[in-house]
Protein backbone atom coordinates (compact mmCIF):
# COMPACT_ATOMS: atom_id res chain seq x y z
CA UNK A 1 0.00 0.00 0.00
CA UNK A 2 1.52 3.53 -0.99
CA UNK A 3 0.80 6.50 0.98
CA UNK A 4 -0.69 9.71 -1.02
CA UNK A 5 0.96 12.57 -0.77
CA UNK A 6 -0.52 15.52 -1.30
CA UNK A 7 0.16 18.07 -4.18
CA UNK A 8 2.52 21.04 -2.70
CA UNK A 9 0.92 24.34 -3.68
CA UNK A 10 1.94 28.06 -2.59
CA UNK A 11 -0.54 30.82 -1.90
CA UNK A 12 -1.79 32.42 -4.88
CA UNK A 13 -1.04 36.49 -4.53
CA UNK A 14 -1.97 38.88 -7.66
CA UNK A 15 0.57 41.37 -6.00
CA UNK A 16 3.36 38.88 -7.81
CA UNK A 17 2.06 39.74 -11.22
CA UNK A 18 1.40 43.34 -11.12
CA UNK A 19 5.17 44.08 -12.27
CA UNK A 20 3.93 46.87 -14.68
CA UNK A 21 2.21 50.19 -15.20
CA UNK A 22 0.29 47.97 -18.05
CA UNK A 23 -0.42 45.21 -15.63
CA UNK A 24 -1.83 47.56 -13.37
CA UNK A 25 -3.95 49.17 -15.82
CA UNK A 26 -5.28 45.93 -16.98
CA UNK A 27 -5.99 44.75 -13.71
CA UNK A 28 -7.93 47.63 -12.83
CA UNK A 29 -9.88 47.89 -16.42
CA UNK A 30 -10.85 44.13 -15.71
CA UNK A 31 -12.11 45.01 -12.17
CA UNK A 32 -14.17 47.98 -13.43
CA UNK A 33 -15.50 45.83 -16.36
CA UNK A 34 -16.70 43.30 -14.16
CA UNK A 35 -17.55 44.94 -10.97
CA UNK A 36 -20.79 46.01 -12.07
CA UNK A 37 -22.23 48.27 -9.55
CA UNK A 38 -20.15 47.14 -6.92
CA UNK A 39 -17.93 49.90 -6.04
CA UNK A 40 -16.31 48.00 -3.20
CA UNK A 41 -14.87 45.37 -5.84
CA UNK A 42 -13.00 48.04 -7.68
CA UNK A 43 -11.54 49.54 -4.32
CA UNK A 44 -9.91 46.37 -3.55
CA UNK A 45 -8.45 46.02 -7.17
CA UNK A 46 -7.09 49.19 -6.46
CA UNK A 47 -6.02 48.32 -2.85
CA UNK A 48 -4.14 45.60 -4.76
CA UNK A 49 -2.09 47.74 -6.86
CA UNK A 50 -0.99 50.06 -4.41
CA UNK A 51 0.10 47.40 -2.53
CA UNK A 52 2.14 46.01 -4.86
CA UNK A 53 3.86 49.06 -5.68
CA UNK A 54 3.86 50.05 -1.69
CA UNK A 55 1.22 51.66 0.34
CA UNK A 56 4.31 54.01 1.75
CA UNK A 57 5.26 55.60 -1.07
CA UNK A 58 1.68 55.86 -2.19
CA UNK A 59 0.63 57.38 0.94
CA UNK A 60 3.08 60.38 0.70
CA UNK A 61 2.34 61.25 -3.10
CA UNK A 62 -1.19 61.82 -2.24
CA UNK A 63 -0.62 63.41 1.22
CA UNK A 64 -3.35 60.74 2.20
CA UNK A 65 -2.25 58.38 5.47
CA UNK A 66 -1.52 54.92 4.78
CA UNK A 67 -4.10 53.71 7.86
CA UNK A 68 -6.48 56.32 5.18
CA UNK A 69 -5.59 54.05 2.02
CA UNK A 70 -5.82 50.73 3.89
CA UNK A 71 -9.12 51.64 4.75
CA UNK A 72 -10.62 53.71 1.62
CA UNK A 73 -9.11 50.63 -0.81
CA UNK A 74 -10.36 48.05 1.58
CA UNK A 75 -13.60 45.36 0.11
CA UNK A 76 -15.60 47.59 2.97
CA UNK A 77 -14.11 50.87 1.80
CA UNK A 78 -16.12 53.85 -0.32
CA UNK A 79 -13.10 55.86 -1.48
CA UNK A 80 -13.88 59.44 -2.72
CA UNK A 81 -13.39 59.60 -6.47
CA UNK A 82 -10.80 62.55 -5.28
CA UNK A 83 -8.89 59.36 -3.65
CA UNK A 84 -9.04 57.06 -6.66
CA UNK A 85 -7.79 59.74 -8.77
CA UNK A 86 -5.02 60.62 -6.58
CA UNK A 87 -4.61 57.13 -6.06
CA UNK A 88 -4.10 56.37 -9.86
CA UNK A 89 -2.00 59.17 -10.53
CA UNK A 90 0.57 58.36 -7.75
CA UNK A 91 0.63 54.65 -9.49
CA UNK A 92 1.11 56.60 -13.21
CA UNK A 93 -2.01 55.82 -14.35
CA UNK A 94 -5.45 57.71 -15.61
CA UNK A 95 -9.17 57.43 -15.52
CA UNK A 96 -10.12 56.97 -18.76
CA UNK A 97 -13.79 56.59 -20.30
CA UNK A 98 -14.67 56.05 -23.62
CA UNK A 99 -17.98 54.98 -24.95
CA UNK A 100 -19.27 51.15 -23.89
CA UNK A 101 -18.53 48.63 -26.13
CA UNK A 102 -15.73 50.70 -27.93
CA UNK A 103 -12.61 48.65 -28.47
CA UNK A 104 -9.42 49.50 -26.35
CA UNK A 105 -6.72 51.53 -28.00
CA UNK A 106 -3.64 50.37 -28.23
Amino acid sequence: MTKETKPETRPWNVQDYLRTPEDCAAFIEAAIEEAGDDPAFVAKALGEVARSRGVASISRETGISREGLYKALSPEGNPSLGTVLKVLRALGLQLQVRPRGEPQQA
